[in-house]
């Protein structure tokens, strides 16, 4: 939205033309910013509680510099995800406060986190191999002002390590579950709590396992009614479901 279009919606709400509620359904779907390789949604925030997060995977480093730069210009936070270390440093380049987190590949700038969930989101992850799947969620879930807590390395291999855990896993509003191999621990998870089960598999096996297609069909296969299941190595989507249940 530019300056003319903010005035032209003002003016229509100080003559009564429109109401103060209408006009902010309006500014919900106003322009984005053209940048020309990429057109940055500024509203998004308005629509959806939380700013565009940049996927930088198939970009290049001076284009992910360029949107973040226009993200953070607006007073957002900058999340960028599956970010190379080249990418991170054109990024902190122009923005020096980024924090890049090598073992999620995420960039993250703080502006402001304001706590918006109602109750606490446990991360967990069955191996150590999934640890950067299991960051990507945690840290995308506390940028999106969640309480988060991480327990790591719970899998089914070893049953009572996951048991010890259950005061955790009892206190949580909702659950993200990392699993690779056959992804056994959303069902035991599920079979232990009331509270959504996030599931998340990893590209984490050996041969039959096919980069998380075993995985995969397996969280999709759960007989715990309250397993579901994002994609393969979705840590990001995971937490962002997690951040809208939390937020009810």
């Amino acid at each position: 939205m530019n300056q003319e279009q903010i005035l032209a919606l003002f003016e229509k709400v100080r003559t009564g033309e429109l109401t103060p509620e209408a006009a902010t359904v309006q500014m919900k779907h106003m322009p984005f910013e053209d940048i020309e390789f990429a057109k940055v949604d500024h509203h998004r925030a308005l629509r959806h509680g939380m700013p565009e997060v940049i996927f930088g995977q198939g970009k290049t480093p001076p284009q992910i510099a360029a949107i973040a730069e226009r993200i953070a210009a607006k007073g957002h936070n900058v999340l960028a995800t599956r970010i190379t270390e080249e990418a991170a440093r054109a990024i902190q380049e122009k923005l020096p406060e980024a924090v890049y987190h090598p073992l999620s590949r995420l960039l993250i700038l703080k502006r402001e986190v304001k706590m918006i969930g109602k109750g606490q989101i446990l991360v967990i992850c069955a191996g150590t191999a999934d640890l950067p799947v299991a960051e990507e969620a945690r840290l995308t879930a506390e940028l999106m002002g969640n309480d988060v807590i991480a327990v790591a390395d719970v899998g089914v291999a070893g049953l009572h390590r996951l048991l010890e855990q259950r005061e955790k896993l009892w206190a949580a509003r909702v659950i993200i579950c990392c699993a690779g191999m056959e992804a056994a621990l959303p069902s035991a998870v599920g079979g232990l709590v009331g509270c959504p089960v996030i599931g998340v598999p990893t590209s984490v096996g050996y041969g039959a396992h096919f980069n998380g297609l075993a995985s995969l069909l397996s969280m999709l296969n759960s007989c715990a009614s309250n397993v579901t299941t994002v994609n393969i190595d979705n840590g990001f989507g995971a937490a962002y479901v997690a951040t809208l249940i939390n937020r009810i």
